[in-house]
Protein backbone atom coordinates (compact mmCIF):
# COMPACT_ATOMS: atom_id res chain seq x y z
CA UNK A 1 0.00 0.00 0.00
CA UNK A 2 1.14 3.51 -1.31
CA UNK A 3 2.58 5.71 2.02
CA UNK A 4 -0.42 8.11 0.95
CA UNK A 5 -3.11 5.54 1.37
CA UNK A 6 -1.20 4.30 4.83
CA UNK A 7 -1.35 7.87 5.86
CA UNK A 8 -5.23 8.54 4.86
CA UNK A 9 -6.82 4.73 6.31
CA UNK A 10 -4.92 6.27 9.68
CA UNK A 11 -6.55 9.59 9.56
CA UNK A 12 -10.00 8.28 8.40
CA UNK A 13 -9.98 5.40 11.16
CA UNK A 14 -9.11 8.40 13.59
CA UNK A 15 -12.13 10.24 12.50
CA UNK A 16 -14.57 7.10 13.14
CA UNK A 17 -13.66 6.12 15.93
CA UNK A 18 -11.72 8.45 18.22
CA UNK A 19 -13.42 11.75 17.88
CA UNK A 20 -16.49 12.33 19.82
CA UNK A 21 -17.82 15.34 16.96
CA UNK A 22 -17.71 12.44 13.99
CA UNK A 23 -20.61 11.45 12.83
CA UNK A 24 -21.04 9.03 9.41
CA UNK A 25 -22.86 10.11 6.12
CA UNK A 26 -23.83 7.49 3.75
CA UNK A 27 -25.67 9.94 0.85
CA UNK A 28 -22.60 12.20 -0.33
CA UNK A 29 -22.94 13.09 -4.12
CA UNK A 30 -22.74 16.39 -5.97
CA UNK A 31 -21.37 18.29 -8.91
CA UNK A 32 -18.07 19.46 -8.09
CA UNK A 33 -17.56 23.07 -8.12
CA UNK A 34 -13.85 23.23 -6.38
CA UNK A 35 -10.98 20.87 -5.73
CA UNK A 36 -7.34 21.52 -3.89
CA UNK A 37 -4.75 18.75 -4.17
CA UNK A 38 -2.02 18.87 -0.85
CA UNK A 39 -0.66 16.66 1.41
CA UNK A 40 -1.54 13.52 -0.43
CA UNK A 41 -5.28 14.58 -0.50
CA UNK A 42 -7.84 15.90 -2.60
CA UNK A 43 -10.01 18.08 -1.09
CA UNK A 44 -13.48 18.21 -3.21
CA UNK A 45 -16.23 20.71 -2.72
CA UNK A 46 -19.47 19.48 -4.24
CA UNK A 47 -22.82 21.17 -4.64
CA UNK A 48 -26.38 19.49 -4.45
CA UNK A 49 -30.13 21.14 -4.07
CA UNK A 50 -27.57 24.41 -3.40
CA UNK A 51 -25.92 22.90 -0.48
CA UNK A 52 -21.85 22.62 -0.83
CA UNK A 53 -20.30 19.96 1.04
CA UNK A 54 -16.09 19.77 1.08
CA UNK A 55 -15.15 16.21 0.88
CA UNK A 56 -11.51 15.08 1.41
CA UNK A 57 -10.34 11.59 -0.11
CA UNK A 58 -6.56 10.22 -1.26
CA UNK A 59 -5.39 12.11 -3.87
CA UNK A 60 -7.90 11.63 -6.99
CA UNK A 61 -8.07 12.77 -10.40
CA UNK A 62 -10.91 14.87 -9.92
CA UNK A 63 -12.14 18.21 -12.37
CA UNK A 64 -14.38 20.89 -11.79
CA UNK A 65 -17.84 20.11 -13.52
CA UNK A 66 -17.79 16.53 -12.62
CA UNK A 67 -20.83 14.39 -11.08
CA UNK A 68 -19.81 12.25 -8.27
CA UNK A 69 -21.06 10.12 -5.45
CA UNK A 70 -18.77 9.27 -2.84
CA UNK A 71 -18.26 6.25 -0.75
CA UNK A 72 -19.74 6.67 3.22
CA UNK A 73 -17.53 8.96 5.23
CA UNK A 74 -17.38 10.41 8.89
CA UNK A 75 -17.99 14.11 9.01
CA UNK A 76 -15.28 16.41 11.29
CA UNK A 77 -15.78 19.57 12.35
CA UNK A 78 -13.42 22.74 12.65
CA UNK A 79 -10.75 20.44 11.01
CA UNK A 80 -7.73 22.22 10.27
CA UNK A 81 -5.29 20.95 7.28
CA UNK A 82 -2.11 22.13 7.92
CA UNK A 83 -0.85 21.54 4.81
CA UNK A 84 -3.15 23.95 2.88
CA UNK A 85 -3.42 25.98 6.32
CA UNK A 86 -7.00 26.32 6.42
CA UNK A 87 -9.75 25.48 8.75
CA UNK A 88 -12.65 23.84 7.30
CA UNK A 89 -15.75 24.36 9.34
CA UNK A 90 -17.10 21.04 8.28
CA UNK A 91 -15.33 17.89 5.77
CA UNK A 92 -16.33 14.83 5.21
CA UNK A 93 -13.19 12.39 4.96
CA UNK A 94 -14.45 9.88 2.16
CA UNK A 95 -12.82 6.16 1.30
CA UNK A 96 -13.16 7.65 -2.41
CA UNK A 97 -15.40 8.24 -5.19
CA UNK A 98 -17.84 5.28 -5.81
CA UNK A 99 -17.06 2.51 -8.08
CA UNK A 100 -13.50 3.59 -7.82
CA UNK A 101 -11.43 0.86 -6.85
CA UNK A 102 -8.86 2.49 -3.57
CA UNK A 103 -6.81 0.82 -0.86
CA UNK A 104 -7.96 3.34 1.37
CA UNK A 105 -11.47 3.11 1.88
CA UNK A 106 -11.32 1.25 5.15
CA UNK A 107 -15.21 1.91 6.46
CA UNK A 108 -16.69 -1.72 7.09
CA UNK A 109 -20.04 -0.86 4.87
CA UNK A 110 -22.39 -3.38 3.18
CA UNK A 111 -23.52 -2.14 -0.12
CA UNK A 112 -27.23 -1.82 0.25
CA UNK A 113 -28.18 -4.57 -2.21
CA UNK A 114 -31.92 -4.62 -4.24
CA UNK A 115 -33.73 -7.12 -2.52
CA UNK A 116 -34.39 -10.95 -4.83
CA UNK A 117 -37.64 -9.95 -3.69
CA UNK A 118 -40.15 -7.87 -2.39
CA UNK A 119 -40.03 -7.43 1.63
CA UNK A 120 -42.55 -8.44 3.89
CA UNK A 121 -41.76 -9.43 7.68
CA UNK A 122 -44.73 -10.13 10.31
CA UNK A 123 -44.82 -6.74 12.57
CA UNK A 124 -43.74 -7.71 16.29
CA UNK A 125 -45.72 -8.47 18.71
CA UNK A 126 -46.65 -6.57 21.94
CA UNK A 127 -47.75 -3.48 23.30
CA UNK A 128 -44.32 -1.49 22.08
CA UNK A 129 -44.21 -2.75 18.80
CA UNK A 130 -44.57 -0.94 15.51
CA UNK A 131 -43.95 -1.07 11.84
CA UNK A 132 -41.33 1.06 10.03
CA UNK A 133 -44.12 3.32 8.83
CA UNK A 134 -45.63 3.87 11.90
CA UNK A 135 -42.70 4.64 13.47
CA UNK A 136 -42.14 7.93 11.12
CA UNK A 137 -46.30 8.39 11.41
CA UNK A 138 -46.02 8.31 15.38
CA UNK A 139 -42.42 9.78 15.68
CA UNK A 140 -43.65 12.84 17.58
CA UNK A 141 -45.54 10.96 20.47
CA UNK A 142 -42.96 8.62 20.26
CA UNK A 143 -39.97 10.37 21.16
CA UNK A 144 -37.08 9.52 23.27
CA UNK A 145 -39.67 6.14 24.07
CA UNK A 146 -38.83 2.52 23.64
CA UNK A 147 -39.81 0.43 20.62
CA UNK A 148 -40.18 -2.93 19.20
CA UNK A 149 -39.53 -3.47 15.39
CA UNK A 150 -39.06 -5.89 13.32
CA UNK A 151 -37.56 -6.12 9.83
CA UNK A 152 -34.67 -7.20 7.52
CA UNK A 153 -31.25 -5.81 7.51
CA UNK A 154 -30.39 -3.96 3.94
CA UNK A 155 -27.27 -2.21 4.80
CA UNK A 156 -24.85 -2.64 7.67
CA UNK A 157 -22.22 -0.10 8.67
CA UNK A 158 -19.52 -1.47 11.08
CA UNK A 159 -18.04 0.58 14.83
CA UNK A 160 -18.89 4.09 13.28
CA UNK A 161 -18.08 6.57 16.42
CA UNK A 162 -18.28 2.85 18.34
CA UNK A 163 -21.46 1.69 17.24
CA UNK A 164 -22.58 -0.49 14.66
CA UNK A 165 -25.20 1.14 12.16
CA UNK A 166 -28.18 -0.71 9.61
CA UNK A 167 -31.60 0.14 7.88
CA UNK A 168 -34.12 -1.86 8.41
CA UNK A 169 -36.67 -2.27 6.52
CA UNK A 170 -40.49 -4.34 6.76
CA UNK A 171 -42.06 -3.73 3.56
CA UNK A 172 -43.92 -1.00 5.18
CA UNK A 173 -43.97 2.69 4.18
CA UNK A 174 -43.22 4.93 0.74
CA UNK A 175 -39.91 4.51 -0.61
CA UNK A 176 -40.33 7.83 -2.44
CA UNK A 177 -40.78 9.72 0.88
CA UNK A 178 -38.11 7.70 2.81
CA UNK A 179 -40.46 6.19 4.88
CA UNK A 180 -39.87 2.89 4.29
CA UNK A 181 -36.35 3.03 5.32
CA UNK A 182 -35.11 3.03 9.19
CA UNK A 183 -31.63 4.17 10.81
CA UNK A 184 -30.97 2.07 13.78
CA UNK A 185 -27.59 1.96 15.88
CA UNK A 186 -26.66 -1.03 17.77
CA UNK A 187 -23.66 -2.90 19.50
CA UNK A 188 -25.09 -6.21 17.66
CA UNK A 189 -23.03 -7.40 14.38
CA UNK A 190 -25.79 -8.11 11.79
CA UNK A 191 -25.52 -9.22 7.88
CA UNK A 192 -27.36 -7.68 5.14
CA UNK A 193 -30.68 -9.81 4.84
CA UNK A 194 -30.80 -11.15 8.50
CA UNK A 195 -34.35 -10.17 9.58
CA UNK A 196 -34.14 -9.83 13.10
CA UNK A 197 -35.92 -7.86 16.11
CA UNK A 198 -34.75 -5.08 18.10
CA UNK A 199 -35.79 -2.98 20.67
CA UNK A 200 -34.18 0.56 21.09
CA UNK A 201 -35.08 4.56 21.53
CA UNK A 202 -36.76 6.48 19.16
CA UNK A 203 -35.09 10.11 18.33
CA UNK A 204 -37.45 12.24 16.07
CA UNK A 205 -35.44 15.01 14.16
CA UNK A 206 -31.94 14.19 14.93
CA UNK A 207 -29.61 16.68 13.62
CA UNK A 208 -26.20 16.21 13.04
CA UNK A 209 -25.85 19.54 11.64
CA UNK A 210 -23.83 20.29 8.13
CA UNK A 211 -27.50 19.18 6.29
CA UNK A 212 -27.58 15.37 7.90
CA UNK A 213 -30.91 14.74 9.38
CA UNK A 214 -33.03 11.64 10.19
CA UNK A 215 -36.57 12.71 10.46
CA UNK A 216 -36.83 9.42 12.97
CA UNK A 217 -34.14 7.13 14.02
CA UNK A 218 -33.60 3.97 16.51
CA UNK A 219 -31.02 4.59 18.92
CA UNK A 220 -28.42 2.06 21.36
CA UNK A 221 -31.02 -0.72 20.21
CA UNK A 222 -30.55 -4.63 20.91
CA UNK A 223 -31.65 -7.38 19.45
CA UNK A 224 -34.38 -9.26 21.04
CA UNK A 225 -33.28 -12.80 20.92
Amino acid sequence: MKKVSLTFVLMYIMVCINFGNAFAVEDLSGKVVETLDSGGYTYVNIEKDGNKTWVAVPQSKISVGQDLSFNPGAVMTDFTSKSLNRTFETIVFSGGVQGEDNPAAVSKVSDMKPPAKTIKVKKAEGPDAYTVSELFEKRSELDKKNVVISGKVVKFSSQIMGKNWIHLQDGSGDASKGTNDLVVTLQDTLAVGDTVTIMGTVSKDKDFGSGYKYTVMVEDASVKK
